[in-house]
């Protein structure tokens, strides 16, 4: 369940770190193939209790939890980033509705076996299956996605408001590339 965050970030910096959304070209849709490739060189022992340790730790409805509260949470800041206009109340809603069709579970599932297989020995994912299996183990899984929740939302709050600051403070102290920005926009609309 340690993987989710990595994992969301790598969706959520693109639009947290300001990129603009309709310039962006998406990446090709190789992720599935890539992650079979990299599943094939795992022992199939390994993969195993890799996957019986995900099945303990409830890993796949976690991730599901996790991205839907993402969602949600992204919503806001999406906002924020597209020029205004009543067009956001369809547009915002519809991509989140297409992001969440092609995000496949097992297709991520499939990526965080590998990752597991690179950092972690059989007996360690072992060590960990019966650690889950303990009663902090289980209150762990129970509370994990709430905390990879909350961290991240604090993180990215935290971020836009010190990135926001930073910026006004750059922009004071330079007033030469305030104006340069100023103009930029000026001349963009």
């Amino acid at each position: 369940m340690k993987t989710l965050a990595p994992i969301a970030f790598l969706w959520l910096a693109p639009l947290a770190f300001g990129q603009d959304a309709a310039t962006t070209k998406p990446a090709p849709p190789k992720v599935p193939e890539q992650a079979s490739k990299s599943a094939a060189k795992i022992d199939p022992a390994k993969e195993a209790a890799i996957r019986k340790l995900f099945e303990i730790q409830g890993t796949k409805k976690s991730m599901e939890q996790v991205v839907a509260a993402m969602s949600a949470n992204m919503k806001p800041t999406l906002s924020k980033m597209l020029p205004p206009g009543e067009y956001q109340d369809k547009l915002i809603p519809l991509f989140f509705e297409k992001f969440q069709s092609k995000l496949k579970t097992d297709d991520v599932m499939d990526l965080i076996v590998s990752i597991y297989d690179k950092y972690l020995s059989k007996e360690d994912i072992d060590g960990l299956t019966q650690f889950y299996q303990t009663p902090v183990g289980k209150k762990m899984i129970s509370v994990l996605p709430q905390l990879v929740i909350e961290t991240q939302t604090v993180a990215m709050n935290m971020g836009q408001e010190l990135g926001r600051k930073s910026m006004l403070e750059v922009l004071a102290e330079h007033p030469d590339l305030e104006k340069a920005m100023e103009d930029a926009g000026a001349k963009k609309n």
